[in-house]
């Protein structure tokens, strides 16, 4: 078994047996020593050479363990990380997880929800709830329950209007295509519809 001052770098190729009895041979990819996690990135169990599996292995639990290869002891980054495209995907889901915290504490129908998280989406940050109505950009759309077409009230001769109206009638007739897509989490019970 590795002592606990067993440091893996990253590279390296490792053998362990496991107190069950399995045997793990993979490149390492990460080594915690505070929990003595090992991380390896193994071949595929489903034999596609295109992919990995990833374990976590808890050194505790391990019986034997051989370095086959040692890594290098210093892991360059590469270099063509693009920081400006990573930091945009994770605004990008913070942005889509606050829409979709907003539609589950507006305490209305997942119909309300899946379309205002559909309106939130297109239009970014000019959806917002007022009580349980979707209130678009600024109250020049407003679409109250049940979310049917003609729950949609605006200016009928605005684009606006006429825009969101083919909004919410593109996302009916989807809901009616394809319903099992409307699963949203219910703010009292955590469980999908």
């Amino acid at each position: 078994m590795a002592a606990v001052s067993d440091i893996f770098s990253v590279g390296s190729i490792v053998w362990c047996r496991t107190c069950y009895n399995a045997e793990v041979e993979g490149e390492v990819l990460a080594f915690e020593p505070q929990n003595k996690i090992l991380i390896l990135k193994c071949s595929s169990t489903n034999g596609d050479p295109k992919l990995n599996d990833v374990q976590f292995m808890n050194l505790s639990l391990v019986s034997e363990l051989q370095v086959k290869k040692e890594g290098n002891v210093y892991y360059e980054l590469p270099q063509n990380i693009n920081l400006q495209r990573l930091n945009t995907r994770v605004r990008n889901q913070v942005e889509e997880k606050r829409r979709m915290l907003q539609a589950i504490s507006a305490n209305v129908s997942s119909e309300g929800q899946t379309l205002f998280i559909t309106l939130s989406k297109m239009l970014n940050v000019n959806v917002r709830w007022r009580n349980s109505d979707i209130i678009v950009w600024n109250q020049e759309v407003i679409i109250s329950p049940p979310y049917q077409l003609e729950n949609v009230r605006g200016n009928a001769n605005s684009n606006g209007y006429k825009y969101i109206l083919r909004v919410v009638e593109k996302h009916l007739q989807d809901l009616s295509l394809n319903p099992q897509t409307t699963t949203v989490v219910q703010p009292n019970n955590r469980s999908s519809q």
